[in-house]
């Protein structure tokens, strides 16, 4: 079992992100208050502390995870490489929608990132909510496979 050891928002494109101890999470709006949580398949997006450090060791630097502008990082659990599998956080539960390609942007804030975040979808994955609710650091995390 996995754990969630960050929590991030942002209220504009091209903003900050905001990080946090705890959030609501809902069908509705994806992490309360994230510019891009209105409903769809890029609704709430999550990386593993795991890809990221392959990525920061690839590119022989430490970088913050907030650069990769994602909402959740979660440890101690492989993220899923394919959609149809659901993330489960607290009972909160996320579909993987997509594998999340990194875009120019991570370039942007540090050159060679976008390539380090290619392999193994590194980038994270993108889920829409089946369930909402709330979520703080620490909580645990699991993934239920589509085949189950």
């Amino acid at each position: 079992m996995g754990r969630l050891v960050g929590l991030a928002r942002r209220d504009k494109k091209r903003a900050e992100m905001e990080i946090l101890d705890d959030a609501e999470i809902s069908e509705q709006t994806g992490v309360a208050n994230d510019f891009r949580g209105k409903p769809g398949k890029r609704q709430v997006t999550v990386i593993s502390a795991e890809a990221w450090a392959a990525a920061c060791e690839e590119l022989g630097q430490e970088i913050p995870w907030t650069t990769r502008r994602a909402n959740l990082l979660i440890e101690d659990i492989e993220l899923p490489q394919r959609t149809g599998d659901v993330i489960e956080i607290a009972g909160v539960r996320l579909l993987v929608t997509m594998k999340v390609d990194p875009c120019s942007r991570m370039d942007e804030q540090f050159q060679g990132l976008r390539s380090a975040l290619i392999p193994e979808w590194r980038g994270g994955v993108a889920c829409t909510v089946l369930k909402g609710g709330p979520v703080r650091l620490g909580d645990s995390v699991s993934v239920l496979s589509a085949d189950s």
